[in-house]
């Protein structure tokens, strides 16, 4: 690592400023995501669209930002880290204005992807800024206090979010990153350093592993997404998925003989580093995807308002808060391997009793239903956050912080994009199959049954057909909740198996001594 080459004129570090100014950024991140899930049935609602379009508005920006974040970790170790990081903020803060201003759900798919692009230069500089400039003995306290305050900041958005959703201004939730990141940019400029890594300065970068991944994350994310809807047999899907499995080996072949890979494999001989990164995936995986489901679940089947359903999520937001500096110390303690055992398996119990939860009387009975659940996801996700993060930053020299940063949020992000990939078209063919099922008995002409099938690709937010009488239509209306839940629940049952192999899996390969 190297400050900026002017020593002289570089800003003083002062370690509070600089954990303001990577907060911000991650705020805007955390923002987008977790708040404009709770967006998402009103604007399928806004653009009539169906639930394939609606899930492609956060597919799209999470495969831009897991297939380039890897290169903008290296781009950051090889440029400098401050300037990287400013380019992607500068460039998220602009994007944020045109998806503020879509005027259809294809355009704000379009913009959402170039949001995808800034944001994978200004993710991994957060935590490459971190690890660079604050020394080893502070840096997990370091750490646990961005998890907090960057999770706080989504605790405060989400009920925000909801009330800003519940009035139909989700727009609003865009233009509200325009200024945190102007914030963001005055305070890097005026107060981090520059940091880079002298080796990397004049090593060439693997832009064609960059194509590589994004072509193969393309590929097979719209192939996955798109099953239930065309079916696995569809020319376009085999040219799809085996195209994207194609080109992921060319991947992977390129990168096994390349000396300046966007991925070094050497890092993976770091038990540590391969098992924090697994254990990211099968986590990652389940909270990105839950994350969209449940609240389409709680506002479209359960009768939640946007304001309530973005109330109803804040214990995980909180948990993690409360969780996240403790948890920071704890591993500066005892390692990493304790919490990171346990944390998955408390958050996997936690995600399957979500999906043994059925149709409810709506907010009023929260406590005893949603609750329980929720609560221990908290709890299990406020031990993991922190230590987690710390234990991927804390296995490589700090001269690839910036590179096993890049890595580790492209293996969160990534996670999040085949999740909700693969459980969309799992959720579609049950939800399609249930419906089918449950309406077989119904006085439906032909014509109502092609409507109903048409219906069927907007999942839970499905209508009756037009002009039947008022039975069969609470009958339909009934079956299309019914039908969303049952697709629901094996969704969340997978999810927390996945959890709690995660955990076992910690505790088999993680080397707690090595987190120091």
């Amino acid at each position: 690592m190297t400050l900026a080459d002017n020593s002289a004129t570089s800003p003083v570090i002062n370690e509070k400023w600089v954990l303001i100014a990577t907060i911000l950024p991650s705020t805007i991140a955390f923002l987008s995501s977790s708040i404009l899930n709770i967006a998402l049935p009103n604007i399928q609602k806004e653009f009539n669209a169906t639930a394939s379009s609606v899930f492609w508005v956060v597919n799209v920006y999470m495969l831009f930002l897991s297939a380039l974040i890897l290169l903008g970790g290296s781009l950051g170790d090889h440029f400098g880290r401050k300037r990287i990081f400013m380019i992607g903020i500068w460039g998220f803060t602009i994007t944020s204005f045109l998806c503020g201003i879509a005027p259809s759900i294809e355009l704000l798919i379009i913009f959402r992807a170039l949001q995808g692009i800034g944001g994978a230069l200004m993710v991994p500089g957060s935590l490459a800024i971190l690890s660079a400039v604050i020394p080893t003995e502070r840096r997990g306290m370091a750490i646990g206090t961005w998890s907090t305050f960057s999770t706080l900041a989504s605790i405060i958005g989400t009920p925000l979010g909801g009330l800003i959703v519940g009035a139909d201004l989700w727009r609003v939730l865009f233009f509200a990153n325009i200024p945190l990141g102007i914030l963001a940019i005055y305070i890097l400029s005026r107060y981090v350093p520059e940091t880079r890594d002298a080796d990397a300065s004049t090593a060439k970068l693997d832009y064609g592993g960059a194509l590589l991944i994004t072509l193969s994350l393309a590929g097979i994310t719209y192939g996955l997404s798109e099953i239930g809807t065309l079916g696995i047999s569809d020319p376009l899907i085999l040219v799809t998925l085996g195209g994207g499995l194609l080109t992921f080996i060319g991947f992977l072949l390129v990168e096994r003989g390349n000396k300046h890979a966007l991925v070094p494999f050497y890092l993976f001989k770091n038990r540590t580093f391969s098992g924090a990164n697994l254990l990211t995936l099968f986590l990652y995986a389940a909270l990105g995807a839950s994350s969209v489901f449940l609240p389409m679940n709680l506002i479209q089947v359960q009768n939640y308002s946007p304001e309530i359903a973005g109330i109803a999520t804040l214990p995980i937001g909180i948990g993690i808060a409360l969780m996240g500096r403790w948890s920071g110390r704890l591993v500066d303690r005892v390692g990493a391997r304790p919490p990171l055992t346990v944390g998955p398996i408390i958050t996997g119990i936690g995600f399957a009793l979500l999906g043994f939860t059925g149709i409810t009387g709506g907010a009023d009975d929260y406590w005893l239903t949603f609750f329980p659940p929720i609560a221990l996801i908290s709890f299990g996700m406020g031990l993991v956050v922190a230590p987690l993060t710390t234990a991927v930053m804390s296995s490589v020299p700090v001269t690839s912080s910036g590179t096993a940063s890049g890595i580790n949020n492209a293996v969160a992000r990534v996670a999040g994009v085949l999740a909700l990939a693969i459980f969309s078209a799992m959720m579609m063919a049950i939800f399609t199959d249930n419906l089918g099922s449950r309406t077989s008995t119904l006085p439906l002409d032909s014509e109502s049954r092609a409507f109903l099938d048409i219906e069927a690709t907007r999942l839970a937010e499905a209508s009756p057909p037009p002009n039947l009488p008022d039975e069969t239509a609470q009958a339909i209306v009934l079956a299309v909740d019914e039908s969303f839940i049952e697709a629901y629940r094996v969704v969340m049952i997978i999810m927390g198996v996945m959890c709690c192999v995660g955990g076992l899996f910690a505790f088999a390969v993680i080397d707690h001594k090595q987190i120091a």
